[in-house]
């Protein structure tokens, strides 16, 4: 539903990533406690590629402009 999440999704896909985890922090709280532990954000989505915090969808998108986000995928 959220649409932010729905083009980092999109993004994702064109760029060969089949599988994505998703954790539905507005269906468990405690999802989302750990989420802001973790990121120091609030706002979803909250992107990670293997180890490494992206960030949000505007970050994504950033990183895919700046010809970064192929080779953390090949590394991933």
């Amino acid at each position: 539903v959220c649409p932010y999440c729905v083009r980092a999704k999109a993004l994702l896909k064109q760029r060969g990533v089949e599988t994505i985890d998703e954790v539905r922090v507005d269906l468990n709280p405690t999802e989302r406690d750990a989420m802001i532990a973790l990121t120091g954000r609030r706002t979803v989505p909250q992107i990670f590629i293997g180890e490494t915090h992206v960030g949000g969808c505007d970050d994504l998108m950033a990183l895919d402009q700046r010809g970064g986000l192929m080779p953390l995928l090949q590394g991933a």
